[in-house]
């Protein structure tokens, strides 16, 4: 997570998404929510764009007009929890251009909060420790807080339990999604929790073309069974020469990890126009 200070009144920040390499639901909790572990890897190449300027009120712009944005905003979440913490108004004028789809399994809105979080902390001087921004982070959401650091790490309990991952992919990947918004509530109830098999400390013993079989996401199966099409998008991808291929989180979004952008690219022309599709390094 990039950012820049333009001067003391303005920051500028980048929020990635990210992607689930594994997404294993191992136990359903008494509060309500799951015990789950995977691997959180961001995409650098794919972000949000973020601006915040002290200013004489609290105000959202968004360049790029959608109205899911403008109700139940993470972003003014973020800054009214701020604002809780530290028993002060903090008056600022926040710019935001969504590149990341919404809905999409990439962790978009989560990254505008923790990117939020890390910029208002900066730009007013608020010296809240890393500790307790990961506490707000949690309060706005369970992958919020991966977005504080900005290396992989393994993911358990509700995906705010985060240790650091020495992996480096080096590869090139393609993300596909076709614009069907899958709500995270209804795929969490009718997954069914079951152990799994694949310890992720030891991924960087496999080679990638290992993981198929031993790596999965638990949502695929009820997801796929809903919106074939999803499906229909990994199994392009790997049959478009993948060295491997999941869906990301509860979905929409598939991935593919390729050798090259030449063959990632190739694979791209074969879908459709309308769906969203990216080409990054990782």
């Amino acid at each position: 997570m990039s950012e820049k200070i333009k001067h003391e009144n303005r920051i500028e920040i980048h929020a990635p998404a990210k992607i689930n390499i594994g997404l294993n639901i191992v136990k359903k909790r008494d509060d309500g929510f799951h015990n789950l572990e995977t691997i959180f890897y961001q995409i650098g190449d794919l972000f949000d764009e973020l601006s915040f300027e002290k200013f004489d009120k609290l105000q959202l712009i968004l360049k790029n007009e959608n109205k899911e944005l403008e109700k139940d905003n993470i972003i003014i979440k973020s800054v009214k929890l701020l604002e809780q913490k530290v028993g002060r108004k903090l008056s600022v004028k926040i710019s935001l251009t969504k590149n990341i789809p919404i809905g999409a399994g990439l962790g978009g809105g989560s990254s505008d909060g923790a990117a939020t979080l890390k910029a208002m902390n900066k730009l007013f001087n608020l010296e809240l420790s890393l500790n307790e921004l990961k506490n707000l982070a949690l309060e706005l959401g369970s992958d919020v807080p991966l977005f504080l650091h900005d290396y992989p790490t393994i993911g358990k309990s509700r995906g705010e339990d985060l240790v650091k991952l020495d992996l480096k992919i080096n590869k090139v990947i393609l993300l596909v999604n076709p614009g069907i918004h899958i709500s995270t509530k209804d795929a969490f109830a009718n997954i069914v929790p079951k152990q799994s098999n694949f310890n992720y400390s030891n991924i960087t013993n496999y080679k990638i073309n290992e993981w198929s079989g031993n790596i999965v996401n638990d949502f695929e199966e009820s997801v796929f069974k809903l919106y074939p099409e999803i499906a229909e998008i990994k199994n392009k991808l790997l049959y478009g020469g993948a060295t491997f291929s999941l869906m990301s989180g509860t979905g929409s979004t598939v991935y593919g990890i390729f050798e090259s952008p030449t063959k990632a690219k190739s694979v791209a022309e074969l879908f459709p126009k309308k769906y969203f599709t990216f080409i990054g390094s990782l």
